[in-house]
C-alpha cells in the first residue's frame, strides 16, 4: 500500500477505534465484573465480528445486508434484548457475570458465551456498518489488488481494537479493586449492570 495511505489510515482509526462505544463499554464492563483475562473470550468474538464488518465494508456484501432491513432489526433487537438481560441479572448482584459477595469465589463464564455476545455486539451495531460502509473503501486503491490492502486495512483495525479493548477492560479492573478496597460489591454490581442495560437500550436505538 501506498505509505501516505497508511499514514492517514491508522491515526484515523486508532481514534474512532478509541472513543467510546458498544464494544468498549462492554468491554470495560467485563472488566469490572469478570476481569480481564477473561473478558478475552468476548474481544475474540468482537474482533471477528468487527473482521466481518469489515471485509463486509470492501466487498460489498453490506449493501446487501443493508437491502433486507428485517433480517438485520432481528439480529439487533435479539442482542439487546441479550444484553439486557445481563444487565438487569448483574443490578441484582446475580447471574455468573455479577461479582459475589465472598470475593475469591471464582465467577464462572462459559468462553462461548462471551465469544457470542462480543460477536453479536459487533455485528449488530448499526453505527460501526455506517462507518465502515462510508470510511473503509476510500482507502483503497482500485488500480492495485483488493486483497492484501484489504488485508493490511482490517489487520490494523483488528490491532487497534483489541489494544483499546484491552485498554477499557483494565479500566474497569481497577475500578473493580477501589470498590472492593470499600467492600462495595453491590454498588459495583449496579454500575456495571447499568452500563450493560446502557449498551443493549444504545444498541436497539442505535
Amino acid at each position: 500500500m501506498d505509505p501516505s495511505v497508511l499514514l492517514v489510515f491508522i491515526p484515523t482509526f486508532f481514534f474512532v477505534s478509541a472513543t467510546p462505544g458498544l464494544c468498549m463499554t462492554l468491554a470495560m464492563t467485563l472488566g469490572m465484573t469478570i476481569g480481564v483475562r477473561r473478558s478475552l473470550w468476548m474481544m475474540v468474538g468482537e474482533l471477528a465480528g468487527v473482521g466481518l464488518v469489515s471485509l463486509s465494508a470492501l466487498v460489498g456484501v453490506a449493501t446487501v445486508l443493508l437491502a433486507r432491513p428485517n433480517l438485520f432489526l432481528a439480529l439487533k433487537y435479539l442482542g439487546g434484548a441479550y444484553l439486557f438481560y445481563l444487565g438487569i441479572q448483574m443490578w441484582r448482584s446475580r447471574g455468573k457475570m455479577a461479582i459475589p459477595s465472598d470475593l475469591d469465589t471464582q465467577v464462572s463464564v462459559k468462553p462461548l458465551a462471551l465469544a457470542t455476545q462480543g460477536f453479536v455486539t459487533a455485528i449488530a451495531n448499526p453505527k460501526a456498518w455506517a462507518f465502515m460502509i462510508s470510511l473503509l473503501p476510500p482507502f483503497i486503491d482500485a488500480s492495485l489488488p483488493l486483497q492484501p490492502q484489504a488485508a493490511v486495512l482490517i489487520s490494523v483495525i483488528l490491532c487497534f481494537e483489541l489494544i483499546c479493548m484491552l485498554l477499557y477492560a483494565a479500566g474497569g479492573r481497577t475500578l473493580r479493586g477501589l470498590l472492593q478496597q470499600r467492600g462495595n460489591v453491590m454498588l459495583m454490581n449496579r454500575i456495571a449492570g447499568s452500563m450493560m442495560v446502557g449498551v443493549s437500550v444504545w444498541l436497539v436505538m442505535g
